[in-house]
């Protein structure tokens, strides 16, 4: 399309150029097949917490490894869940080898 050089811009969803469809449709999508498969979906915090930058600390590898592990046996199934003011998103209050 006569670019030919790189060229900074945004990509919604990262991979604008093979999704023909607006975003949505594809969230939409996605949506459709966990309902139907009833299955679990984690949204994994792999970056900052704990408070603003010079207070907060990025999530260490290990805690992140522990999450998906706790996710994946079945063992976030056992623990209370809180629900978050903005987003009405469930989270775990505890976690085995994570720290509050």
């Amino acid at each position: 399309m006569g670019v030919t050089e790189p060229q900074i811009t945004f990509s919604a969803c990262f991979g604008q150029a093979f999704l023909p469809l607006h975003p949505t449709k594809y969230a939409e999508m996605l949506g459709k097949k966990m309902k139907e498969s009833n299955v679990n979906v984690w949204l994994v915090n792999t970056g900052w917490s704990g408070g603003a930058f010079g207070v907060g600390e990025r999530i260490k590898l290990k805690f992140t490894r522990a999450m998906i592990t706790a996710a994946l046996e079945g063992k976030l199934d056992k623990v209370s869940y809180a629900t978050h003011d903005v987003f009405g998103l469930s989270m775990p209050t505890e976690c085995e080898n994570v720290p509050l």
